[in-house]
């Protein structure tokens, strides 16, 4: 029985991804969409292991390119927190698009849409960590000639326009097809799919133009872009691509890192200690003793360890693959790898808060803001 749930706001259960493909009605990443990215430079290891793994006109953004013509890259952050190792997984594949194909980026910090789904957030502390959380997409290197931050408040003058002409394309029924809208929700919450849409479409706002969109983005958000994508031919402008994520796998064995569960979670404020603590408490699904282990070996398929490193932390295929082979042959413990892994995390984590402290002084310069 499929009982998990993914939708903009909750992710629970086992993810069946397969079943995913066919519930949103995306297309899988195949070989042959592999090997055009491969046409222009090494292919990162989020496609080459199918972490991204799902697509919706990625074939068009492409056919676009190779005739001479730009897109742009659109992706998001919902501020309602600190930023965690999950989030930035999209963003750094985000920036190997960027760098790859030169593309701008318009990178949408949702301040009202977390006010109007959290009961416990004012406007200003959503908007206040939407700067907090800019800092972590800076720290990243994106670059800074083609890279803008939109925090919605601030931007809702160019915004509403635009957010205006898809709700208006936009029935009632069908935001409570998409998104499971019922009577207890406030009018903002079903309204706000329309400002999410929006950027979509920015470069019609800001320039006059409909340049091709693509959004890389976890599978979970492909609900608001499927409205998007209705929409867009009313509006003139090309469907937006997307290339979807797996879910960030929890330090405690689920498939999805979550704020809520703050042992299954690695914020990039975290210090050192906290770090290896989090990463020594870590579901690995190894043997109860040294010998059990020496002797039947571990479960990489299931070990929260392993899959951090299979998703950021090991680059080498072969590596990543060897290392699964030894833990299937017993060969390498349990505490091994979590020492192992707590200090690639660490001297990650250091480079990143050095970087997030020198953003403090550019992160306006990264804002896009209007004109007065």
């Amino acid at each position: 029985m499929n009982d998990f749930k993914v939708t903009p706001w909750e992710v629970t259960g086992d993810i069946d991804y397969d079943e995913l493909i066919v519930r949103f009605g995306t297309k899988r990443i195949d070989e042959e969409l592999l090997q055009r990215f491969a046409s222009y430079g090494p292919i990162h290891p989020l496609l080459r292991r199918g972490i991204v793994y799902s697509q919706r006109d990625m074939e068009f953004i492409l056919d676009q390119y190779e005739k001479g013509n730009k897109f742009f890259l659109y992706t998001g952050r919902g501020p309602s927190g600190h930023i965690h190792l999950g989030h930035l997984m999209p963003w750094i594949f985000t920036k190997y698009i960027q760098d790859t194909f030169g593309a701008n980026l318009y990178f949408q910090m949702t301040d009202d849409e977390k006010f109007l789904f959290n009961d416990d957030l004012s406007l200003k502390q959503t908007k206040d960590m939407a700067y907090e959380n800019a800092l972590d997409v800076i720290a990243l290197g994106f670059d800074q000639r083609r890279t803008k931050i939109i925090v919605d408040t601030e931007l809702i003058k160019t915004l509403y326009p635009m957010a205006l002409e898809v709700a208006k394309r936009v029935t009632f029924s069908t935001a409570k097809a998409v998104f499971g809208f019922g009577n207890d929700n406030n009018i903002g919450e079903i309204f706000y799919t329309s400002v999410q849409a929006a950027p979509c479409f920015i470069e019609k706002s800001l320039y006059g133009k409909c340049t091709p969109c693509l959004i890389p983005c976890g599978i979970d958000q492909d609900a608001h872009f499927r409205v998007a994508r209705d929409v867009a031919p009313a509006l003139g402008c090309p469907k937006p691509a997307l290339l979807h994520t797996k879910m960030f796998p929890g330090l405690t064995g689920g498939d999805k890192m979550s704020s809520s569960v703050p042992g299954s979670t690695i914020y990039t404020t975290d210090s050192p200690k906290e770090v290896r603590k989090k990463i020594g408490n870590a579901f690995t699904g190894g043997a109860v003793t040294v010998e059990e282990q020496r002797k039947d070996g571990g479960k990489p398929e299931v070990c929260a360890v392993f899959k951090y490193n299979f998703y950021l932390f090991e680059p080498n295929d072969k590596a990543v693959d060897d290392l699964a082979e030894r833990c299937r042959k017993g060969e390498v413990l349990c505490g091994e790898c979590k020492k192992l892994l707590s200090e690639r995390i660490v001297q990650f984590l250091e480079v990143h808060q050095q970087k997030r402290e020198e953003a403090k002084d550019k992160v306006h310069d990264f804002m896009l803001k209007e004109e007065c």
